[in-house]
């Protein structure tokens, strides 16, 4: 009797609507399964068309080139003797359903549509799928004819079963189906399926790993099994970046754990375990086979295959491994990195743009780059022939290795140091320092000319000059001259982005790195259409006090000493003119609050689901020891002031590394007015009669 089942998952690099390369990268994983003794084989959620298609989904070609794939899958001696699982979105009776096709030696052996669709944050499914609603039912599928001709099949079983092989039983669940509070591994452990398989589209968030790892072992440490995760990894195309994390637990212990930050298209996890495990796991487990002997059975699909083979006793099985995760450093300095390469490789650029102040923000960006070229480095020493192609098609030199991430940070990172008459030379000795010591090719500009041009245009047409009000001028005067200052780097940054390799006799053009933090966006502290106004942002979803952690971090593990001055100076703006030589604005003096409080402002904003009056509420509590009630009242009140007056300019914010649970990101994931009354006026009320 077999006992030892070796099954594979994986993580796989997809990108929406590249059917070829999905193709490619399932192949390979299929590949690299069998080679290592694998009979069955799991993937990422939608691992066909990839996962962010969004309104895609809507299009019947989407649905063509999927079942497309799916035939070119069928057909293949590569997929023979090993029991597939892929995902693709299938319509069934004029109803779309994101799915699970498993398929077996050229036949479908079942369709399983998700149940509970992610619908929260990010996630959209309700817009393009409906549910499986009808637990433990099963419909006959006609299938397309491109797939009758491959399979001989006419219909195949389509909804909630589980399938019955020579040796086992497994169970299907997808990505949210395991964070719902009714998730289907619960009934289906009870009816005796041993094996749980989930195909995820999961994403990076900031100190989330653990919580998906915790759900895993979970499901099964209380009713025994094994459960196989896959996840999609890198980014598809948007905002977010696919973390990965593959894993395969038993009896509520991790046996096997696949990377969460990585440049490898393909990861693998193959791992053999003992059935026998399960059975006496759950054999001492009273509650368990009480509610076991009530419960109400899943459909089975047979097969006619085992997971096993009958002479197995001496084949070593995987033992337990305790997990290790990042620090929130580690995440900051790999996560985005991954990203950035990703997006760079895939948009066919030759490098990136950065205008670099010398300050916390868009240092951190560059440091950001500089890990991104360390990885690449890495991947190549370690034999990765895919980011060895990209990394010379970007330079243009197909004999070019990258070796040392300062060389290769010169080649695809070009920082910009924009002066104007009210930058400090402290400033401008910070970014051209941190330039030399990640390798960046650095360029020094002044901005005062064109400055003067612009605002000259202006004094033309009216007849008047605006002063700065240190001069006497009112502060519309002085935010309009900040302002213009603002956006005339905005300009510059495109220009130089497009010109720059062509002044250097070189092709392509750069990506323009944008720098605004997660809490500056939420606050509106940022010029609309500034600097802040870029291609893609990598630290737009990351907090003020994260960052600061993270710059700690590049000092003691990349040595940028550099980084040292700038983590010790106030953060600036440098857009109001100096004081004896010296900076006199400062962000926070300009914000009216602190990075600190306006973390806790967005966490409770959007997290806590606090308006005004909650707001206040709970943070009478939280600062009782330090802010009178009429204090905590004043900050709350200008807060949403500044929040409201400002959210407009969310609309137009950089697509951004989504990091934070609290970012205000207006694409998606934070949905409100931009035009709000800003008075407030009940809201307040509320507030003033609980101080009184």
């Amino acid at each position: 009797m077999g006992r030892a089942v070796t099954v594979a998952t994986c993580a796989l690099n997809q990108w929406a609507l590249d059917f070829e390369g999905n193709l490619e990268r399932i192949f390979r994983s299929i590949d690299i399964a069998k080679s290592k003794g694998a009979r069955y084989r799991l993937g990422p959620e939608l691992e066909i068309c990839g996962y962010g298609c969004s309104d895609h989904f809507y299009e019947s070609d989407t649905l063509l080139h999927s079942f497309e794939v799916l035939g070119k899958l069928l057909e293949s001696p590569a997929t023979q003797d090993i029991i597939c699982d892929v995902g693709m979105p299938v319509l069934h009776r004029n109803v779309r359903y994101n799915c699970r096709v498993i398929f077996l030696n050229k036949k479908i052996l079942l369709i399983r549509p998700k149940i509970s669709l992610a619908n929260a944050g990010n996630y959209r499914e309700l817009r393009w799928f409906t549910p499986w609603s009808k637990a433990r039912h099963v419909e006959e599928y006609f299938l397309p004819r491109i797939i009758q001709e491959v399979t001989g099949q006419e219909t195949v079983p389509f909804g909630d079963a589980v399938l019955a092989t020579k040796d086992t039983c497994l169970g299907t669940e997808i990505c949210e189906e395991l964070w719902a509070p009714n998730s289907p591994h619960i009934e289906m452990g009870l009816d005796g399926v041993e094996i749980f398989t989930n195909s995820s589209g999961s994403h990076h968030v900031l100190r989330k790993a653990h919580t998906r790892v915790d759900l895993v072992n979970s499901a099964t440490a209380k009713n025994g099994g094994i459960y196989i995760l896959a996840n999609q990894k890198g980014c598809d195309g948007d905002r977010l970046y696919y973390d990965g994390c593959a894993m395969i637990s038993v009896n509520g212990e991790t046996v096997a754990q696949g990377s969460q930050f990585s440049l490898d298209d393909v990861e693998v996890l193959v791992a053999t375990l003992d059935l026998e495990d399960v059975r006496s796991y759950r054999a001492e487990i009273s509650s368990r086979n009480l509610a076991a002997s009530k419960v109400n059975p899943y459909p089975r699909v047979k097969v006619n295959f085992a997971l096993s083979c009958p002479d197995d006793l001496a084949v070593p099985t995987c033992m337990p491994i305790q997990w290790r995760h990042h620090s929130p450093e580690e995440e900051i300095s790999l996560g985005p990195a991954c990203w950035l390469w990703d997006y760079l490789r895939r948009s066919k650029q030759a490098g990136f743009l950065l205008p670099l102040s010398g300050g916390i923000d868009s240092s951190a960006t560059a440091c950001i780059v500089y890990s991104m070229c360390h990885q690449v480095c890495l991947a190549v020493k370690n034999g990765n022939a895919d980011v060895l192609a990209d990394a010379r098609r970007i330079v243009n030199d197909e004999t070019y290795i990258p070796e040392e991430p300062r060389e290769f940070c010169k080649r695809v990172l070009t920082t910009c140091y924009m002066a104007s008459e009210n930058s400090s030379q402290d400033t401008c000795n910070r970014a051209k320092l941190l330039a030399e010591q990640i390798g960046s090719y650095h360029i020094n500009l002044n901005i005062d000319a064109a400055v003067k041009v612009v605002v000259g245009i202006f004094s033309v047409v009216t007849g008047r000059t605006p002063q700065f009000s240190v001069y006497g001028g009112s502060s519309r005067e002085s935010l309009a001259l900040q302002n213009v200052q603002a956006r005339i780097r905005m300009v510059l940054a495109y220009l130089f982005a497009q010109l720059t390799l062509w002044a250097r006799r070189m092709p392509g053009g750069l990506l323009v790195l944008g720098s605004a933090n997660v809490d500056e966006s939420l606050r509106g502290y940022l010029t609309k259409y500034d600097c802040s106004s870029a291609d893609i942002n990598p630290i737009g979803g990351i907090s003020k006090t994260d960052l600061k952690s993270f710059i700690q971090y590049c000092i003691e593990n990349f040595q940028l000493t550099a980084l040292r001055s700038i983590m010790s100076a106030p953060p600036t703006a440098e857009l109001e003119p100096l004081v004896d030589g010296q900076v006199a604005q400062t962000d926070e003096a300009d914000m009216g609050m602190t990075y600190a409080e306006l973390s806790i402002y967005g966490k409770l904003r959007k997290i806590g689901k606090a308006g005004p009056y909650s707001m206040f509420c709970k943070l009478i509590n939280i600062w009782k020891e330090i802010f009178t009630p009429r204090e905590v009242a004043s900050k709350v009140k200008h807060f949403f002031r500044m929040y409201s007056v400002n959210r407009h300019k969310m609309t137009t914010l950089t697509p951004s590394y989504h990091a934070e649970n609290y970012s205000p990101d207006d694409n998606r994931f934070d949905l409100r007015p931009f035009l709000y009354n800003t008075s407030w006026s009940w809201q307040f009320r509320c507030i003033d009669k609980q101080v009184n």
